[in-house]
């Protein structure tokens, strides 16, 4: 019996030598990984960026930067749950919690970051296992001639069906900002001071998994001008298995009061109630986009506004952008704008900080001999934009031609009644200048610098309001015929990053402009940034959450055109006098919730 319990133990350790190696190539799959992939608003996948990924314990884990075609990831996790954090300069940091990992598993990660809200959503995935076919069974059947368009792969198409796609859940992926603000003036925008909503919040939420429904509001008072305010936006996106979306439909409404003191320049219908009207507006915007080919884009939408004020004033507001990526060589871009500005086009950003900022932007009604006029734009531009290696280059080119242009007036003593409307925004008065075109051009280079830190630099010349010569007669019509559009150059710096360890998000810029002249108005329609007049800073602090807490607070100073640039001072032959300003100085801060 021994001997034979030997000969057993001596043939199965034979077994086992001879099968280890065997044994030593099994996956037993007792680690799990997290991937994930990084694109803006606008689907572009962004490089350089920086991933972190941090333990249950907050610590630092592993860094990576993602890749050209801004993918990422983390292999051999043990299984337990982790957070991730992404960093890239001009964008808001996005922060997950609670990823799960799971033995022979991948945790992939679908991020978007945003001006301000950024956004990671989480699906799980078998590694190695995204699509039914192999890349290399893809290719074969790409080389048949016979199914090369049926089975014609979508750039950037991941392959993965997000949990939010399945529409197990009515709502799912909530998120929503609460913002709080005040101080002097209202909040000013390239096309010039807006009013300030003093409260307002906004929520976005993806309805069915294929809907992404977002509702901003405001109910109260313009904290400028001490006149009741309101405001209500709905937008529906319905989004399907392709990079792109399919249209966008937004309703906005919007009311404001005058100030009381101040109407006795308007002209009341005979018979009607010798009240103040309110301003009372209403619009509907559709947008698309269409991927002609894998290198042209076409996007483009129209929107229709209804104003009441003093009468009934309607507005046709198309716009289009055409986009031709030229791969290494750079991006060629081409935009038009007719009536009101393009906010998809001037303000690309989705996120739903950007409802915010169009909720605000009431259309720019001014008086002319006692009738309401709505201020009309319309712009042609062709811009330029090439990255090299940490550098971007872009260049552009447009015209410009405005209907009834309004501009701030200040002091304005020598002007009719019948001519000038109460600004309801700020206690100044807002004045028709009439109808003119301008042409301008612009040059800028933007530098990464260390870590989320870049800088950038641009000039050009541009069609800026300019008195022509003094103006003899305290007349309106005198004064819209002196004030005409004179190219003058312009310069302009900027820097913004993040500071380490505090996290706040610093921006300041500064334009420089010839004395004299209302400086540069244009809303650029191919470039990713709009310059402002005069001195500008912009903070944003994270504040400590408490334990418990859902979402986070977050801190904010608004500070534009601090050295009060661009103010026209206009005297006539009497000595009366007044200014005109195009960006008034506003300093605001505000508490925002974001959860």
């Amino acid at each position: 019996m021994p001997k034979m319990l030997r000969t057993t133990a001596f043939t199965l350790t034979l077994a086992l030598v001879g099968a280890a190696p065997t044994l030593c190539a099994v996956d037993l799959k007792l680690f799990g990984s997290i991937s994930g992939q990084v694109c803006n608003t606008a689907g572009v996948t962004q490089m350089g960026a920086i991933v972190q990924l941090y333990n249950r314990y907050e610590r630092l884990v592993q860094k990576v930067l993602t890749s050209p075609d801004g993918r990422f990831r983390f292999d051999s996790l043990s299984p337990d749950t982790y957070s991730i954090r992404v960093n890239l300069n001009s964008y808001v940091p996005a922060m997950r919690q609670a990823i799960p990992v799971r033995a022979g598993m991948d945790s992939f990660l679908s991020i978007q970051l945003a001006n301000l809200f950024s956004s990671i959503e989480l699906v799980y995935t078998a590694p190695g296992q995204i699509g039914i076919l192999s890349d290399d069974w893809k290719w074969v059947l790409r080389s048949s001639t016979a199914t090369r368009p049926v089975l014609r792969l979508t750039p950037g198409w991941s392959g993965v069906r997000t949990a939010s796609g399945t529409g197990s859940s009515i709502f799912s992926s909530t998120s929503g900002l609460v913002h709080v603000s005040a101080g002097e003036g209202g909040g000013a925008s390239t096309l010039g001071l807006e009013p300030d909503l003093g409260t307002a919040f906004a929520v976005a939420t993806s309805l069915f998994g294929s809907n992404q429904l977002r509702v901003a509001g405001n109910v109260g008072y313009g904290t400028a001008a001490g006149t009741p305010t309101a405001g209500f936006r709905t937008s529906l996106t319905r989004s399907n298995d392709s990079v792109l979306s399919s249209p966008e439909v937004e309703l906005t409404v919007r009311q404001a009061s005058i100030r009381q003191h101040a109407g006795a320049g308007l002209m009341f219908a005979p018979g009607s109630p010798q009240e103040l009207p309110l301003l009372r507006t209403m619009s509907l915007k559709v947008g698309d986009q269409l991927q002609i080919t894998d290198d042209l884009n076409f996007q483009y939408g129209a929107m229709l506004e209804a104003v009441v004020f003093l009468e009934r004033l309607n507005l046709l507001s198309p716009y289009a952008r055409l986009t031709y990526d030229l791969g290494e060589a750079g991006t060629l871009e081409m935009g038009f704008s007719s009536g009101a500005p393009a906010m998809d086009l001037i303000a690309p950003d989705d996120s739903i900080q950007s409802d915010l900022a169009g909720l605000a932007m009431f259309p720019r009604v001014s008086l002319r001999d006692g009738r309401a006029r709505v201020q009309k734009n319309e712009t042609y531009e062709a811009g330029y934009r090439v990255t090299l290696g940490s550098r971007t280059y872009s260049a552009s080119f447009y015209q410009d031609a405005l209907r009834d242009a309004a501009v701030m007036v200040s002091g304005a003593g020598f002007l009719p009644p019948a001519d000038l409307l109460p600004d309801f925004a700020s206690n100044s008065s807002i004045f028709n200048l009439g109808d003119y075109r301008t042409l301008g051009y612009s040059a800028s280079v933007s530098q990464r610098l260390i870590d989320s830190w870049s800088a950038s630099l641009a000039a050009g010349a541009a069609g800026m309001l300019t008195p022509i010569e003094a103006l003899n007669e305290p007349e309106a019509n005198q004064m819209r015929s002196l004030i005409r559009p004179v190219r003058r150059p312009w310069a302009t710096a900027r820097v913004n990053g993040i500071i380490p360890h505090s996290g706040t998000r610093v921006m300041a810029s500064y334009v420089w402009t010839p004395s004299g002249s209302l400086g540069p108005t244009h809303a650029y329609l191919t470039q990713r940034w709009q310059p402002q007049m005069g001195l500008n800073v912009q903070l944003r602090q994270p504040v400590p959450g408490v334990s418990g807490m859902p979402g986070r607070l977050e801190m904010n100073a608004d500070l534009r055109n601090l050295l009060a640039q661009g103010y026209v001072p206009i005297t006539a032959s009497d000595g009366r006098s007044l200014w005109l300003i195009q960006f008034p100085r506003t300093i605001r801060g505000g508490v925002s919730f974001i959860f």
